[in-house]
C-alpha cells in the first residue's frame, strides 16, 4: 500500500515569497503544468525527474532547480521511494523576466552554499516572528541566483561602512518590540538590502536578525526579574508568542524563560 502524501503549505509574510509549500510523494506525478510565480525547489530525499522546455532535468540531492515562470513542466519520482521537497513559489521582487531564459537553458544548479542558504531560508521561514531573519536570507539567495543566471555579474565584495551599520543599529533599536522590515530599513536609509546586511554584519560581528533577537532576548531577561510571567512577557518583549521566546532565549541563555525566571527568584 502506497504511503499517503504528505503536504504543508502557508504563505508567509515576507515580500517577494507568493508561498512555501514542503511535500513527500510516493507515487504522484505531476502532469504538464505551469506557475505564474517562480519555483525554486530543492529535494532532501529521492529525486524527482521533469521536463522543462521539452528537456529532461533531474533534481540530484545537493542540486537546487529554478524553474522560471510560465514554462510548462512536469514532475515525477525518479527513484522507487519518490520524494521529499521544499519549494519557494518567488514574484518578480527578486528575479526579473530577464533571467527566464538563462534559467531555462540551466535549472538545474550544483551550488552547495546556495543549497544550505535555501535551506535556510526555509528554516526561518517556517517560525513566525523570524522575518527579519528571512528578508536577509531571501535577499543572498536572490543575490546568488541572479549571478548563477547572469555569470558576468560580479560578486559583491564586503565593505566597511560603519555610518551606515551605526544608522541601521539605530534603526533596529528604535523597533526592538515592533520589529523591522528589511525593505524599510533599506529604503530609510536608501541602500540596496544586501549592501545593508553586509554593511552591518561586517561592522559588528553579527546579522542584523542576530542583533535583534539578542536585544529582544534581553528586554525578556529584565522582565522576567521583575517577577512577569514568561506569556506576558514574549509579546512585550517583541516575540511572536511564548514559544518563539523560548526558543530564542534558550538558545542565547542556555535555560527556558520559565527556568530562568525561578531561578532568578
Amino acid at each position: 500500500m502506497a504511503a499517503q502524501p504528505e503536504v504543508s503549505a502557508w504563505r508567509p509574510r515576507i515580500p517577494g515569497v507568493v508561498e512555501v509549500f514542503h511535500a513527500h510523494f510516493t507515487e504522484y506525478a505531476y502532469p504538464m503544468h505551469v506557475h505564474e510565480a517562480w519555483t525554486l525547489l530543492i529535494v532532501d530525499d529521492g529525486a524527482v525527474r521533469y521536463d522543462l522546455d521539452r528537456h529532461e532535468h533531474g533534481t540530484p540531492h545537493d542540486t537546487v532547480s529554478l524553474l522560471p515562470p510560465n514554462v510548462p513542466h512536469n514532475g515525477s519520482p525518479a527513484t522507487p521511494h519518490g520524494f521529499r521537497k521544499r519549494v519557494l513559489y518567488l514574484d518578480a521582487t527578486h528575479l526579473g523576466d530577464d533571467l527566464i531564459g538563462p534559467a531555462v537553458d540551466g535549472p538545474d544548479l550544483r551550488d552547495p552554499v546556495l543549497r544550505l542558504r535555501v535551506g535556510q531560508l526555509h528554516g526561518a521561514l517556517a517560525q513566525p516572528g523570524d522575518e527579519l531573519e528571512a528578508e536577509s536570507r531571501l535577499t543572498f539567495v536572490g543575490e546568488r541566483l541572479r549571478r548563477h543566471l547572469r555569470p558576468h555579474l560580479a560578486a559583491a565584495e564586503p565593505r566597511s561602512d560603519p555610518a551606515l551599520a551605526r544608522s541601521l543599529r539605530e534603526l533596529l533599536d528604535e523597533h526592538v518590540t515592533d520589529g523591522l522590515r528589511l525593505d524599510d530599513a533599506a529604503r530609510l536609509l536608501h541602500v540596496h538590502p544586501a549592501h545593508l546586511v553586509r554593511a552591518f554584519s561586517t561592522a559588528y560581528g553579527i546579522a542584523p536578525h542576530q542583533y535583534l533577537m539578542s536585544r529582544r532576548v534581553e528586554r525578556a531577561r529584565w522582565l522576567l526579574l521583575e517577577g512577569r510571567a514568561p506569556g506576558e512577557v514574549a509579546s512585550a518583549a517583541g516575540f511572536f508568542d511564548q514559544a518563539h521566546l523560548t526558543r530564542h532565549f534558550k538558545k542565547l541563555v542556555g535555560v527556558t524563560p520559565g527556568r530562568y525566571r525561578v531561578s532568578a527568584r
